[in-house]
């Protein structure tokens, strides 16, 4: 049996490293809009009314259906939270 390695979960899982990278530029925008969250003292009404989206919306933020979501709609939200979104752009590993 053959052992491959790779950088992250969402290459091990995804079709092409395009998918990857999205996936995992989701993943980390999902998990900061929870932090804040977590960090604010915030139920998933006030969430959601901070978030501008609906209360259905942020529970499933909060269960990670992360194919729920595309990147417009995270970076919309964690704006609407105030909060910013930055973009380091890098040579690949």
């Amino acid at each position: 049996m053959s052992h491959q390695q790779f950088i992250s979960v969402w290459d091990a899982i995804e079709d092409t490293p395009q998918e990857a990278e999205m996936m995992r530029l989701r993943s980390a925008l999902m998990m900061a809009l929870k932090n804040h969250m977590t960090h604010q003292g915030l139920t998933q009404l006030q969430a959601a009314q901070l978030f501008a989206v609906t209360l259905p919306r942020v529970s499933d933020l909060l269960s990670g259906k992360i194919n729920l979501f595309d990147l417009d709609a995270l970076v919309n939200m964690a704006a609407a939270a105030g909060l910013h979104v930055d973009i380091q752009i890098r040579d690949a590993a």
